[in-house]
């Protein structure tokens, strides 16, 4: 069984702000996008939950490290993350 840990980025501090959101397994992220992950741990656990942690998030999702997210998708989460 894939463990959070398993995904790119997703050291275990980012491993427990999820579980603490209610995700436990990588499937449950990727469902649910990273966008919402963050806006969740943003509100419930970390409000101090900045751009790069956003980015991590995208990345695991996507199963890359999020230095290897497109230009288009880390403009898109930048645009995203400004109109918070």
């Amino acid at each position: 069984m894939e463990r959070l840990t398993d995904l790119p980025n997703i050291g275990p501090v980012l491993a427990g702000n999820l579980e603490k959101i209610g995700v436990t397994e990588p499937d449950q992220l990727r469902q649910m996008g990273a966008e919402e992950a963050f806006l969740r741990i943003r509100a419930q656990v970390d409000s101090t939950a900045c751009l790069h942690q956003l980015e991590a998030l995208a990345g695991a999702a996507e199963g890359v490290k999020k230095s290897l997210l497109s230009p288009e998708r880390k403009a898109e989460l930048k645009a995203w993350y400004k109109n918070l």
